[in-house]
């Protein structure tokens, strides 16, 4: 079984942004367990938090970029890359500015830190998805293609190709456990000169220089053009008769841009929120197809969970309503479960009929009878605090009381003559008296709503049921 891990304590990095120029000031924060990463603007009124998920991700091929409402951030994927291969699962990110810093354009600089600070192991299971079948996305103007396929462990291999003399085709290749610090993190950014001058008149790469970037010089300009540009970058001039590399430093290895572009997938399906188990072959990627692809996975991933649970209605339940009351507290009409189907360590499945003559339906609302959304969660937190008290390993009689609601979605109406089936997991283990679950509630094949509770554990002598 693989755990969580956050960090071991925060670290600091800062430097220039790529595309505004503006000096940026990073803090990486450990965080809880199932927080995943979370990116917060400091400068911003209000200190927004936003999920580095891929829903939020905007089309770029230059960089990743997060947006909801007025929150943006973008050039994220260096250090998307460094916390998913170095197994970062919860960490909140501060930055004072719409971008992360490019620092030397590569991830190292966020590996060295997170090496530093070490990793802590935490006691929730990590999120892992295995790829069930070949997921795949392209593009027939680029000649672009990610197709990820099923795998026992996580693998990239990338194919890169330019109509350049200087760079042509490469390969690179990354599994989990081959050495990422010393043979991708290190691999930097990259650009052709002809493609800068774009770049400069859309108001982007302020912040590129030749320490940050490898600059790549394959199609002859007169000097006095090459010149120009040089000045407009702020960089030295070089010889415009010179084809090849331009850069303060040399290259890393000789396929050091294909490495860094299979870094980036490796970033950009950071934002699919989980593990992964599969190998992706990337041919020519790019940061909007590395989305697509993302997008795709996270659509498998939740497309399992859109999967009703399959019992037999008509079967004797694990718990009747006797059995329920025996276990939880609340009495009609605040008992907000009819039946409990199946119960583990892992999962319980339980339901809710509604009829025209529950009370709530009176005023909620009158000609237009429907189940209040927060009963739907209530549903969840009770069978919850059954399945929560089913897997304590403490002896004595215990309680459970509801202590934070967090991410909950109503995706359609429940109204009278409605049955609702709820499957309820734990996110992580009881710790410090407190228990994280997940709810999904179904009528037929649809899902209607979805919660996660947190729920507070109290031996029965500390307090009354």
């Amino acid at each position: 079984m693989a755990y969580q891990h956050t960090l071991g304590g925060s670290f600091e990095l800062e430097g220039k942004g790529l595309h505004t120029g503006r000096y940026i000031h990073l803090r990486a924060l450990p965080a809880e367990e199932n927080y995943g990463i979370r990116i917060c603007r400091t400068d911003l009124q209000g200190k927004p938090i936003l999920p580095a998920l891929v829903r939020y991700a905007t089309q770029s091929d230059r960089c990743t970029t997060l947006r909801d409402g007025d929150f943006s951030v973008c050039t994220i994927e260096h250090m998307m890359a460094a916390l998913s291969a170095m197994r970062v699962d919860n960490c909140l990110i501060e930055l004072d500015g719409p971008e992360a810093p490019i620092l030397d354009g590569s991830a190292k600089p966020y590996v060295d830190k997170i090496t530093e600070v070490g990793l802590v192991e935490q006691r929730a299971e990590a999120r892992v998805y295995k790829v069930q079948r070949k997921i795949e996305v392209s593009d027939e103007a680029s000649g672009a293609k990610l197709t990820l396929l099923p795998d026992d462990t996580f693998a990239i291999d990338a194919l890169i190709s330019y109509d350049s003399p200087i760079l042509t085709h490469q390969f690179a290749s990354y599994e989990i456990g081959d050495d990422f610090a010393g043979e991708i993190a290190p691999a930097r950014t990259f650009v052709f000169v002809r493609e800068v001058q774009a770049l400069v008149a859309n108001n982007l790469i302020k912040g590129g220089d030749l320490d940050n970037a490898l600059v790549i010089y394959d199609r002859q300009l007169s000097q006095t053009d090459l010149d120009k540009l040089s000045d407009e970058l702020g960089v030295d001039h070089s010889d415009a008769s010179k084809l090849g590399y331009i850069s303060h430093r040399p290259l890393a290895y000789p396929n050091e841009p294909a490495r860094h572009k299979l870094l980036d997938v490796l970033g950009d399906l950071a934002l699919a929120g989980c593990r992964i188990k599969g190998r992706v072959i990337a041919t020519k990627p790019g940061h909007t197809i590395n989305g697509r692809l993302c997008m795709k996975l996270l659509e498998e991933i939740e497309g399992e969970e859109s999967i009703p649970p399959s019992i037999d209605l008509s079967a004797k339940p694990l718990l009747d309503t006797r059995g329920i009351m025996r276990i939880l507290p609340h009495r009609y009409p605040m008992l907000m479960v009819d039946k409990v189907i199946d119960l583990t360590v892992d999962q319980a499945i339980g339901l809710k009929n509604y009829s025209a003559g529950d009370p709530f339906f009176v005023g909620h609302f009158p000609g237009e009878p429907i189940v209040p959304g927060v009963l739907l969660v209530e549903s969840i937190a009770q069978i919850a605090g059954i399945l929560v008290l089913h897997i304590m390993d403490e002896p004595g009689p215990h309680s459970t009381y509801l202590a934070r609601i967090e991410n909950a979605r109503f995706r359609q109406k429940v109204m009278p003559g409605d049955t609702v089936i709820y499957r309820v997991k734990p996110l992580a283990p009881v710790r410090h008296g407190f228990a994280r679950v997940r709810g999904v509630g179904y009528v037929g094949d649809n899902i209607v709503c979805e919660a996660e509770v947190v729920a507070k554990v109290v031996a029965n002598n500390e307090g009354e049921r």
